[in-house]
């Protein structure tokens, strides 16, 4: 059954909305107090966005792009300059103050960059005369981030059902859905949602994903208000729950893709790609072209390390030594030998990947 993105847009209708841009305000859904509380915050000023988006309050490299988005429009709300020039400087301003929330997500700096660049293009090409017309433009181009990776997500959906079968279960890590995406549909989570809204019963392995528990906290949280079937692991049960034949495939999002086909995600997805080959289980990884970075190698990378606490506790209360020394990488790097196949909206990418994936993206 060939689908198109209008006909999905009738058949799926998502019943969490993570990001709200209403009436110039930007509400989001507290993702650090979930499962329990559903908080929705605004954020009124860019050290507010930028603050949501460290403490991870959004998550996920697509959400935190959208906000970003957002973020330089509120930037322009907030402080009122008073000429195109002022608005440049505050625009540059915010862009810097946003990079640095967190520096291994590219989707991040290709926002930001993307409203600084369209701003100065605007002003270049005499489209806007004033400060109150570029907000204008601006906030289209916001808009246009979000519409843009929703139709992106469902163009995946589309790509990645084709690799799941009726009665699939599918591993997955983090929190890849509607949640990380800020759309409600989400990349690696697309495909499982069509299939279901489509009516094939599918299910998911989510495993709890220490330290921040994504996976018990958010997928399982997203996954039971879809009403599809997920089973809560710990991360340590992977290798296992592969192994029995528990599963069908892999799927998993990404924060970062390198032009040879290494992919930055959650801690635990090189585990996850290494056992999976072993054992003949397709590994698929998806994300939009934006996740893409052709320019950096491997080695250029910057890891992001997080509070040790996060790890000595869970939720406050703890867990270990007070003391004891901790390394808390928040991403892996996973080599290209260990995916089977890359989805994005502009099709399903295999290897050899040092070839395919400057011919896809720069399709």
């Amino acid at each position: 059954m060939k689908l198109s993105v209008k006909e999905i847009k009738e058949i799926f209708k998502p019943k969490l909305l993570p990001i709200i841009w209403k009436n110039d305000t930007l509400t989001i859904l507290d993702q650090s107090l979930l499962p329990f509380q559903q908080v929705y915050v605004d954020l009124k000023d860019v050290d507010s966005v930028a603050r949501a988006i460290k403490t991870m309050q959004v998550r996920g490299a697509p959400a935190i792009g959208i906000t970003a988005g957002y973020g330089m429009v509120i930037s322009l709300l907030n402080k009122k300059p008073s000429n195109l020039d002022e608005a440049i400087k505050e625009l540059t301003n915010a862009k810097a103050i946003l990079d640095s929330s967190r520096p291994t997500a590219v989707n991040l700096v290709w926002a930001t960059s993307r409203m600084l660049n369209t701003a100065k293009k605007l002003i270049e090409d005499g489209s806007v005369k004033n400060v109150n017309e570029l907000i204008d433009e601006l906030k289209k181009e916001a808009n246009k981030i979000f519409n843009e990776e929703y139709e992106a997500e469902i163009q995946m959906g589309l790509y990645g059902l084709e690799k799941i079968s009726d009665g699939d279960t599918i591993l997955t890590q983090c929190n890849a859905g509607g949640l990380a995406t800020g759309t409600g549909l989400g990349t690696a989570l697309a495909p499982v949602k069509l299939a279901n809204a489509l009516g094939l019963k599918v299910s998911v392995i989510a495993p709890e994903t220490r330290p921040w528990l994504q996976g018990s906290r958010l997928t399982v949280y997203e996954l039971m208000a879809e009403n599809i079937k997920v089973t809560l692991i710990t991360d340590t049960a992977v290798g296992l729950v592969m192994y029995k034949g528990m599963v069908n495939s892999v799927m998993v999002g990404a924060d970062r893709i390198l032009r040879d086909g290494h992919v930055f995600n959650k801690i635990g997805t090189f585990k996850e790609a290494v056992i999976a080959h072993e054992l003949g289980i397709p590994f698929y990884v998806l994300a939009p072209i934006s996740t893409f970075d052709l320019k950096n190698s491997v080695d250029d990378i910057k890891i992001e390390e997080r509070d040790p606490n996060e790890v000595r506790t869970v939720r406050g209360i703890p867990i270990a030594p007070e003391n004891v020394e901790v390394y808390n990488p928040v991403f892996d790097a996973t080599p290209p030998k260990y995916i089977t196949a890359i989805i994005t909206e502009k099709g399903i990418i295999y290897p050899p990947f040092i070839v395919n994936i400057k011919r896809v993206v720069e399709k």
